[in-house]
């Protein structure tokens, strides 16, 4: 039984091309050095914000990102940043009786521009405004709070980066369901230890939608 579905936030719900694209004419380089970076420095298991310390030696980030909300060239999000299959999935499990749950790594404002958007959704939360940040296990222990009042095994996160998203999450208890979307979610889709950890690897949001069905008899 499925009860709750939380989503991991960039690359599964929202596509980060434009969270990059500003970075890297805020530090005047060209996008697609600092969009390969990205890839180089994850793909070798490390922060991606090292990204941007490859470029920018020294580089104090938080000063970086206050002076570019500052200057008005700081986070946005609108409709277009969206996967399209984020609003009818959701809308489709929240139609099943399935709670909603948005929950991922990012900041205080990605959250209320999120909320902004009135997606159909029971709860949006990021590690900014909880005060952890995945892969911790504070912050799966928030996520099972959220999931109001589902037993862990009931509950299912759905992310594209084994490393926060599919293997911590198996590791509490959760079930987990590996997005192949984005970098990272097509670079790891076929390695091992994803393959152990996921209870189901899909391509789509809607692959969710039959997935509930069938676990609820529905």
């Amino acid at each position: 039984m499925i009860k709750c579905i939380v989503f991991d936030i960039g690359e599964t719900l929202v596509r980060d091309d434009r969270y990059w694209a500003r970075w890297a004419d805020w530090l005047d380089v060209p996008q697609h050095t600092l969009s390969a970076l990205v890839g180089a420095v994850v793909a070798q298991g490390r922060d991606n914000a090292d990204a941007l310390r490859l470029l920018k030696p020294g580089i104090d980030i938080g000063a970086e990102y206050a002076a570019r909300e500052a200057a008005g060239r700081g986070e946005h999000l609108d409709e277009a940043d969206l996967y399209d299959d984020v609003r009818p999935a959701l809308a489709a499990l929240c139609g099943l009786g399935v709670r909603v749950v948005i929950a991922g790594n990012q900041t205080i404002k990605a959250g209320r521009l999120l909320r902004d958007l009135e997606l159909p959704a029971d709860l949006v939360a990021t590690s900014g405004e909880w005060g952890c940040a995945k892969p911790a296990t504070e912050f799966f222990t928030r996520v099972s709070d959220a999931a109001g009042g589902a037993l862990p095994h009931e509950t299912v996160y759905v992310g594209d980066h084994p490393a926060n998203d599919t293997l911590p999450a198996a590791a509490f208890g959760l079930r987990a369901a590996h997005l192949r979307r984005g970098p990272w979610g097509h670079l790891w889709a076929d390695e091992i230890a994803v393959a152990a950890a996921a209870d189901w690897l899909v391509d789509s949001l809607h692959d969710l939608v039959e997935i509930v069905r069938m676990e609820n008899g529905l």
